[in-house]
């Protein structure tokens, strides 16, 4: 996996959509053929987030009582078994510029006369 892929699990709540970030699609996998696998063997972090306007969207940390509103707890470790169990593996991939485009081609030289 590069650099600018970035592993996510979706899990749509009935007001929010809450996001984990994981390590590896393969880790992600594994976990869902054997929960018993460790989390942190599988979540880059243990931190929900939750998305706004979409999974392209704004992303901030769900707070405790989002938690406690959707799954019933304010313990993330539990909140995030339930969006590796029923969400859905998302990698979405960013492209950074890396070099600058020019952005005057047509004006020319552009010297005063």
């Amino acid at each position: 996996m590069s650099n600018n892929e970035v592993p996510k699990v979706f899990y749509r709540g009935e007001n929010e959509e809450f996001m984990v970030v994981i390590q590896s699609p393969e880790d992600y996998r594994r976990y869902k053929k054997d929960p018993s696998i460790p989390l942190v063997d599988v979540v880059d972090s243990f931190k929900v987030f939750v998305t706004r306007a979409g999974t392209q969207g704004i992303i901030d940390e769900a707070s405790r009582a989002m938690l406690e509103n959707e799954f019933g707890t304010k313990n993330s470790d539990q909140a995030i078994q339930k969006i590796l169990k029923d969400g859905d593996f998302q990698e979405q991939k960013y492209s950074y510029k890396t070099e600058y485009d020019s952005t005057n081609d047509s004006m020319g030289a552009r010297f005063p006369h």
